[in-house]
């Protein structure tokens, strides 16, 4: 990275405040809500994000008052052909060049904030080369992508700490005990001041309503549009980033507008019209979420409840996974609200996790189980199956899961 960047005439060092998030989950949703409230401020606001869902313009939203935009195909392929001749032939990865160009785009377009998501870790990610951002945000740790970050919940903390900078506040979300001990040791290690959830600030519900309050006084909020809730959670996250940094001046009425307003597909997103609704059981629901992990699979578990309590359906699960990916411990949240389950391939993805992979690790938690041949083919057997309420789809397992489903319904992403 730093090779390149020099070659470029280091882009990083030419960008406005710089928020950098980190976690295994909710790094997104937390991105969304920063974004929407600095929006909603009146900012300008920069956003690179991963991985996309059906475009790689997804990952790079460009700051214009009023609201941001998607790079375009024109100026995003320009900014890859430059990055792709400044590296000359040298080994990088495709996050490399992607974040590099990042920061080259940024560069390039005036604005008032960046938001930075790391792709994985935090200490070696491309995205760490920021040497002074304005606030390091780490949404909630688990067990994921352990094969790089290490086999326990305190190594993997210790790899998304590895973004904190001396002197920088640091804003965490809830935590396990491991993962929290892991970030306090290394926020001492670089006398960063750390806001911890629980702790500094609180974020809560009430009446529907997200509660916030820490040492500047008490927020009431509306409830967030994005449904479930863990996303009062990450929320709260984005309230308290905002918060504890003085490089911009939010008020209010701009905390209330972003927590209502913030959008981002696939994360209990219900599908409401489409190509592939009109394939779904009549009446019914469908509800997608890219959830891969154990911890991903508990929350969206909570919010399918959270949904059966306002309204009893019967729930079928359409799932595909990844073959790195922990199929017993992301099914068996789901093991107390569906006995059906229908195990689908990811379209033109190499590593996809096999079906009877998958189909067993069903079995083992005594689910009816049962394979498509994909997303289409398995909401066209749910449809033909005779239920006395029209029934309560999810499909999750895999952001690349969830990409094709938005591209196959038609979803447009904005």
């Amino acid at each position: 990275m730093q090779p390149l960047l020099e070659r470029l005439g280091h882009p990083e060092r030419k960008l406005p405040p710089v928020i950098h998030v980190a976690g295994t989950n909710g790094k997104g949703s937390t991105v969304a809500y920063l974004r929407a409230i600095l929006e909603a401020a009146g900012l300008r606001v920069h956003a690179f994000t991963s991985p996309y869902l059906v475009r790689l313009n997804e990952c790079y939203r460009l700051g214009h008052i009023g609201g941001g935009v998607l790079v375009d195909d024109a100026e995003l392929t320009a900014t890859l052909e430059r990055c792709e001749r400044a590296n000359a032939g040298e080994p990088i990865t495709i996050f490399e060049i992607e974040t590099v160009a990042a920061f080259d785009l940024f560069s390039r377009h005036p604005a008032d904030a960046v938001l930075l998501e790391v792709g994985l870790g935090g200490r070696l990610d491309a995205t760490n080369v920021i040497e002074q951002p304005v606030a390091c945000v780490i949404s909630p740790i688990s067990i994921d992508h352990s094969e790089f970050l290490g086999p326990t919940l305190r190594s993997i903390a210790a790899e998304k700490a590895g973004i904190i900078k001396r002197g920088v506040p640091v804003i965490c979300a809830q935590q396990e005990a491991d993962a929290l001990a892991e970030i306090e040791s290394c926020a001492r290690r670089q006398r960063a001041p750390l806001h911890r959830a629980g702790q500094e600030w609180h974020v809560g519900v009430e009446r529907g309503r997200l509660v916030y309050q820490d040492d500047r006084g008490l927020l009431d909020l509306a409830a967030p549009r994005l449904f479930g809730r863990h996303q009062f959670d990450n929320a709260g996250l984005a309230v308290a980033t905002l918060r504890a940094t003085s490089a911009f001046r939010i008020e209010p009425f701009a905390f209330e507008a972003g927590v209502v307003n913030a959008e981002w597909p696939a994360r209990m997103q219900r599908l409401a019209s489409g190509a592939l609704v009109d394939q779904g059981a009549a009446g019914g629901e469908i509800w997608l979420d890219g959830g891969h992990n154990a911890e991903g699979g508990r929350v969206t578990a909570a919010a399918l409840g959270d949904l059966e309590e306002r309204v009893s359906r019967p729930l079928v699960v359409i799932v595909g996974m990844m073959a790195n990916k922990d199929p017993d411990g992301f099914l068996a949240n789901f093991a107390g609200l569906t006995r059906h389950i229908i195990a689908v391939p990811i379209p033109e993805r190499e590593g996809a996790m096999p079906l009877d992979r998958l189909m067993d690790a069903a079995r083992a938690f005594g689910m009816r189980v049962e394979c498509a041949a994909g997303v289409e083919a398995a909401l066209q057997a749910v449809a033909r199956l005779a239920y006395e309420v029209p029934p309560r789809i999810l499909i999750t397992g895999s952001l690349y899961l969830a990409g094709h489903v938005l591209a196959a319904n038609g979803t447009e992403l904005r």
